[in-house]
Parts: C-alpha cells; sequence; structure tokens
C-alpha cells in the first residue's frame, strides 16, 4: 500500500512537470494541399508562404498509376532529370511521407514526365527558431511576473501536498 502512494506521488509530480514544459511539434504539410501530388498545382507558390523546420513531414497523395516522388539533387530538379534520384520515396500506394530531419535543401521530382509541366517542388529546412526573449523587466520589485508566479506556487501547493500526503499516510 505504501509503495503504490509513493508511485502516485512520483506519477503526479512528474505530471506537473510535464504540463509545465513547452510544446514543440511538428508540422505534416499535404504537399500541394488538397490537390495532392498532381500536375494542376504550381508547388513553387504552394511552398513559398511555408516554413518548413527540422522534424516536419511532407506527405505526398498522388495517383500510383501515374506519379511517383523522387529526391534529387538541385541539378537534377532544375532539369528534370531522375536518372540517379538521391532517393525513390515511392511506395507503391500513392501516400508517401518523407520525414524532413536534416536541414538542407530537399528537391523532389515527378519522374514520369510530369517534372516537365512542374510537377517539382524544392524546400528549404531550416532549425526551428528559438522561443522569443522575455522583455525587460520595468521594476525591480519582483523578478516573477504574476503569471509565472502563479504558475510556480501552483506546482509548488501540489508537490508539497502530495509529498506531505506519502509522509503521512507512511
Amino acid at each position: 500500500m505504501e509503495k503504490e502512494r509513493a508511485m502516485a506521488v512520483v506519477v503526479l509530480l512528474c505530471l506537473v512537470v510535464v504540463v509545465e514544459l513547452p510544446e514543440a511539434s511538428a508540422t505534416r504539410f499535404m504537399v500541394g494541399g488538397k490537390m495532392g501530388w498532381n500536375s494542376n498545382v504550381n508547388y513553387t507558390i504552394w511552398a513559398q508562404d511555408k516554413h518548413f523546420y527540422n522534424g516536419d513531414w511532407l506527405f505526398f497523395v498522388y495517383d500510383r498509376n501515374q506519379m511517383d516522388v523522387l529526391e534529387v539533387n538541385q541539378t537534377n530538379y532544375v532539369s528534370c532529370n531522375a536518372e540517379h534520384p538521391v532517393h525513390n520515396w515511392t511506395t507503391g500506394a500513392g501516400r508517401d511521407v518523407v520525414p524532413l530531419n536534416v536541414t538542407r535543401h530537399y528537391y523532389f521530382i515527378s519522374s514520369k514526365g510530369s517534372c516537365y509541366g512542374g510537377m517539382k517542388i524544392a524546400v528549404k529546412v531550416e532549425n526551428m527558431p528559438p522561443p522569443p526573449k522575455a522583455a525587460p523587466l520595468k521594476s525591480k520589485s519582483s523578478v516573477l511576473t504574476p503569471s509565472l508566479r502563479s504558475q510556480f506556487v501552483l506546482s509548488a501547493v501540489f508537490a508539497i501536498g502530495a509529498m506531505w500526503d506519502a509522509l503521512v499516510r507512511l
């Protein structure tokens, strides 16, 4: 019984820590939006207002009988040359996910003649920008702002209460 209570205290403390951690998440981009990966989309325009970060994914949806997804170098991207791809992401299902896990330029084409019609996309993957710095404090009375102070106090109250409960029941 005592072990269960001690374990409950540990779990509660872990939850408090996890709740207070800042959230960071990757984004899955469906290439071409609702139109998917096909010859009726200008992928340069589609990608121009998007920021691609390390850890994001590109999701290619297309007709597997007519299209494919090849990663190529910049030279082969410009010339639509699919002879020596860096990677063939085509799985045969027409639903291919490409992890963007290195900060660099990525170049993708469809090799079945559609590249010449514009079925190609280039994306630049960057590291996530650092969080914004806090504004300088205007008053010298307190280091913690009211919102941070209340968050700290609430966490401390839960932690102290959990430890007190565990000690009283031992």
